[in-house]
């Protein structure tokens, strides 16, 4: 019995062993690769971001000069999201906003957009979707320049009338035999102007943070 016990509490000892062991190996992995992972993620979304917002157009860190977005139904996001802003000597250049899609036609299509001062889009971009192969793929940059057709475009001289595929009445184009997919881009876009139209002033207000951090590095 003593024996059975013996080698049960040999046994205990040595897995609470290996699991500190185990612990201590993962915290120095993660010590060690944390920070080139996260500056990693850093430099694929201002590599992004620079698609839409031209590093020329803005003195500041825009990644650090955030704001956290609650989720809203304009944006089609139920999760918190960031935004960032875009300066050039201390005023307002552009917004970048996350926005979903929720209605593409096999599924949620996230984007990414610039939104300029005046109400403006400085631009458009896909960042995921599972949209069928060849009839969906002409919404990617890479593939077809359909996306920048949302350049320069604004609520400032198009209603919600316009801001429709032609198919509908309004005045995006649409590649025949695939209209739901840019349908609920253009939906989803519209909505993130009226976002940016009700909280513009939130969204520019000064961050104090971004500001002590200094410039863009």
């Amino acid at each position: 019995m003593r024996r059975i016990v013996r080698s049960t509490l040999q046994t205990a000892a040595n897995l609470v062993f290996f699991a500190i062991i185990g612990t201590a190996i993962l915290a120095a992995t993660y010590g060690m690769t944390h920070e080139v992972i996260e500056r990693t993620v850093e430099a694929e979304k201002l590599k992004l971001i620079s698609q839409i917002v031209p590093p020329a157009s803005y003195d500041n860190d825009i990644l650090k000069d955030e704001r956290h977005i609650e989720a809203d139904a304009l944006l089609g996001t139920t999760t918190q999201t960031v935004a960032h802003v875009a300066r050039r000597k201390g005023e307002p250049v552009a917004v970048v906003l996350e926005s979903i899609a929720p209605d593409g036609y096999a599924g949620k299509i996230a984007l990414i957009l610039a939104i300029r001062a005046n109400g403006e889009l400085a631009g458009v971009r896909v960042v995921s979707h599972k949209e069928t192969p060849g009839l969906g793929d002409y919404i990617e940059i890479a593939k077809n320049p359909w996306i920048t057709s949302f350049d320069g475009k604004s609520r400032n001289i198009w209603g919600d009338k316009e801001w429709q595929v032609k198919k509908d009445g309004g005045q995006f184009e649409h590649m025949a035999g695939a209209t739901i997919t840019p349908r609920a881009i253009v939906k989803a876009v519209n909505r993130s102007l009226l976002y940016f139209a009700a909280h513009r002033d939130e969204l520019f207000a000064e961050n104090i943070a971004a500001t002590h951090a200094g410039g863009k590095p």
